[in-house]
């Protein structure tokens, strides 16, 4: 499936090692590569953890094919409509290679 529909829209992109990203969509090529605007990672804390999660912003960002495991739209409102510092959830391993 072609990413070229989503250009210019906020995407959430899960990579493989276990990071969720957020931004907007500017580039993406035949092999997946991604570059975004205005990224921001989501660092969600577990329930044992006493800190807050946080959102850790890195602007302009380029995310190799390799590393993209799931990429989606963003729902804009819903998103704003949550308070990211109290959301807590168990870590999202990496991928494994056999």
């Amino acid at each position: 499936m072609s990413l070229q529909p989503y250009i210019d829209k906020k995407i959430l992109v899960l990579t493989a090692d276990g990071r969720t990203l957020t931004g907007t969509l500017l580039s993406c090529d035949q092999l997946t590569n991604l570059v975004l605007q205005s990224t921001i990672e989501r660092v969600i804390r577990p329930h044992d953890d006493p800190e807050d999660s946080e959102e850790v912003p890195h602007g302009l960002y380029l995310i190799r094919g390799e590393n993209v495991v799931i990429c989606g739209l963003l729902d804009e409102q819903m998103d704003s409509d949550i308070d990211w510092a109290k959301v807590r959830g168990s870590i999202i391993g990496g991928i494994k290679h056999l």
